[in-house]
């Protein structure tokens, strides 16, 4: 049996020039694979059969890994490097294995020191990152928490869950910060009026609801857009509240634009609106307008028109 494994050896030498010692590190890390995937096979098929949790299984399944390949590594490190002088480049080839197998993990940390030291979001700040909205809660070394916002409730309130996403996220996804650089956004309440109404005066009655609710912080906006406007490309010829025009099937569309502070918009705009109500209630021109159908009688609204009969 020897004989006939190096004849085997003597020819794979003499095919590709193979030395037997390289042939030998080869046949060993061959085995060493086999051993490892095996071990692991192992392993998950008896956490498959004590436990039924997904969680449970990605967690052995995830750790598993690690260790597995950092002890491969070792074990097939040990077979082709040996001596002092390849330490060096076995400790590199090492951290290299290790970096892969630990992708997530160390991409985690790496955001855990940018969130640290650029600051892109800190605890307490209103963000969006990705289709997540939330109030950050806390900043861990491979997470941070935050408090959702939105998603089935309406106008950015809380929905009282707590969603955790991996620090890595701060380098592949949009991240919105509410909070950041100007602290103020703008908010919109359209209003749709009939084409029969009088749609001057309904906006002048909104331009001053909202110079009510809103105009007070245009003077620290103004301060705020001064100091931010520094470090970003930041400009608005105009940060009082104004109302735009617009037309639409069912009538004229009367939108007022306002600045609110980002923790304030449905609050703000309840308010908006309540005054809209109570202004409104009191004129008899202005109507709020909603899908409808309208018919056409000729001979009531005046369009009657004397028909002659061609006919021969």
């Amino acid at each position: 049996m020897e004989t006939f494994f190096q004849q085997i050896s003597g020819f794979i030498e003499q095919s590709i020039g193979m030395s037997p010692a390289t042939q030998s590190k080869i046949l060993k890390s061959v085995f060493v694979l086999i051993f490892i995937w095996l071990s692991k096979w192992l392993v998950l098929r008896a956490v498959s059969r004590k436990s039924d949790d997904p969680k449970t299984r990605y967690v052995w399944s995830k750790s598993t890994t690690y260790i597995i390949v950092v002890f491969g590594l070792l074990l097939i490190g040990g077979i082709w490097f040996q001596g002092f002088k390849q330490v060096g480049t076995y400790l590199g080839i090492l951290s290299a294995g290790i970096a892969i197998a630990l992708k997530d993990p160390l991409t985690d940390l790496a955001g855990w020191l940018f969130i640290l030291f650029r600051r892109p979001l800190t605890v307490g700040d209103r963000i969006q990152i990705g289709e997540q909205h939330g109030d950050v809660i806390d900043i861990r070394l491979f997470m941070f928490t935050i408090l959702e916002i939105g998603n089935w409730v309406h106008a950015d309130q809380s929905t009282g869950r707590i969603v955790h996403i991996p620090n890595g996220h701060i380098f592949t996804l949009p991240l919105a910060n509410y909070s950041k650089g100007f602290q103020f956004i703008w908010n919109e309440v359209p209003v749709l009026v009939t084409f029969e109404s009088n749609w001057k005066k309904a906006k002048s009655i909104l331009l001053e609801i909202g110079k009510r609710h809103a105009e007070h912080l245009s003077g620290s906006a103004e301060q705020k857009l001064r100091k931010v406007s520094q470090k970003y490309m930041i400009f608005y010829k105009n940060l009082t509240p104004t109302v735009y025009t617009s037309v639409q099937d069912s009538g004229v569309l009367l939108t007022i634009r306002y600045l609110c502070e980002p923790r304030k918009r449905r609050g703000t705009e309840q308010a908006v609106w309540e005054d809209i109500l109570d202004a409104f209630v009191k004129e008899t021109d202005i109507d709020f307008a909603y899908p409808t159908q309208r018919f056409y009688d000729h001979q009531i609204e005046g369009k009657n028109r004397d028909v002659t009969d061609h006919r021969q």
